[in-house]
């Protein structure tokens, strides 16, 4: 996965709740310039900040270690 993927999936979300991104960036506490950048895809936007996107949006991430590996899988805060 990578940014312009995360930002489109935020972007289609937010969308699809009927939100406009100035109240998605107060419930996520973030800048409407920050969430713009995420949903742009920009590579420099914080990974706090997009995290505190997707548990606005109620996205949960889960991220999942290679094959072979000794740690198990990690599931963020829903």
């Amino acid at each position: 996965m990578d940014t312009h993927t995360i930002g489109k999936l935020i972007r289609e979300t937010r969308q699809g709740l009927g939100m406009r991104q100035d109240e998605l960036a107060s419930v996520a506490n973030i800048s409407i310039r920050a969430l713009s950048n995420i949903e742009n895809g920009k590579h420099t936007a914080h990974i706090g900040l997009v995290l505190n996107t997707l548990a606005a949006l109620g996205i949960e991430m889960c991220l999942t270690p290679p094959s072979g590996s000794q740690v198990s899988e990690v599931k963020g805060p829903s």
